[in-house]
């Protein structure tokens, strides 16, 4: 069975920056097993499945290459460029997507694609486990906790870019991830993001997490928009603004590869 994939570096305008996905379009789901045998295979950050259903939106699917994901948002982003890139009428499309609902994504005029996601604010955590004070090399101000990730507040950017993970430690807090974070020096925020458990070292841009970054960093600042960089190696900007229950998600998205991959027949 032959099948369409595309590569597509996410959060980013130029290759080899942002967040590498593949994305998989299905006419109909493949088995649980082959879906995540494909993500293995790949072994990038996420590979996104997409179907379209009766109502004109298109359910999704992310897997990294050890598990399935329930939310991420830098393959929603290249799965939304493939599919803006194959209509051209399109202005908006819908993604469905089991743990957070249905994900409106707009084309903007500024060559940005805007993503809405629920707001996961971070809540304030009482007992810090010792396995993520241990494993982050720098002890940052304070920890918070969100559905998806252990935050950790620090005081500078340079902490941030400075903090190295005990891997084996912080997959030990499975079945959440690790994100770190401070204001910017010359973005609003910047943070970095572990997931040993779940998908790797250390993620290259994160815009899930970035659902619960843009409430708090909006608080603390005092802005409802926000430009945040994510200082990995390969670094990403995105564009959060906080509205009501809603944060939206803006980045650019570039195409690396197209291609056909061949699998057994489901």
């Amino acid at each position: 069975m032959k099948l369409p994939i595309y590569q597509i570096d996410a959060f980013s305008d130029k290759v080899f920056k942002g967040n590498y996905a593949a994305v998989v379009p299905l006419d109909r789901w493949l088995p649980d097993s082959l879906m995540q045998s494909i993500a293995t295979e790949n072994n990038l950050s996420e590979t996104a499945f997409f179907v379209k259903n009766a109502d004109d939106a298109f359910d999704i699917r992310w897997f990294s290459p050890l598990t399935e994901i329930a939310f991420c948002g830098h393959a929603t982003l290249a799965s939304a460029y493939v599919i803006f890139k194959a209509c051209n009428d399109l202005e908006v499309i819908e993604f469905v997507a089991k743990a957070v609902g249905r994900l409106a994504v707009c084309r903007m005029r500024d060559g940005l694609i805007e993503m809405s996601f629920p707001q996961r604010r971070p809540e304030r955590l009482n007992e810090i486990p010792e396995n993520l004070i241990s494993g982050l090399s720098i002890r940052p101000q304070e920890v918070l906790i969100s559905q998806q990730a252990y935050v950790a507040i620090y005081e500078t950017e340079h902490e941030v870019r400075s903090v190295v993970p005990e891997l084996n430690l912080l997959s030990t807090l499975a079945p959440l991830d690790v994100v770190v974070t401070a204001r910017g020096d010359h973005h609003d925020f910047v943070s970095r993001y572990f997931w040993p458990a779940n998908g790797g070292d250390e993620d290259p841009v994160t815009g899930s997490i970035h659902a619960a970054l843009a409430p708090f960093w909006s608080e603390r600042l005092g802005k409802p928009e926000l430009v945040a960089m994510q200082v990995s190696r390969r670094t990403g900007l995105l564009h959060c603004r906080v509205q009501d229950d809603r944060v939206y998600i803006s980045g650019q998205a570039v195409q690396y590869l197209e291609g056909t991959i061949e699998v057994p027949e489901a």
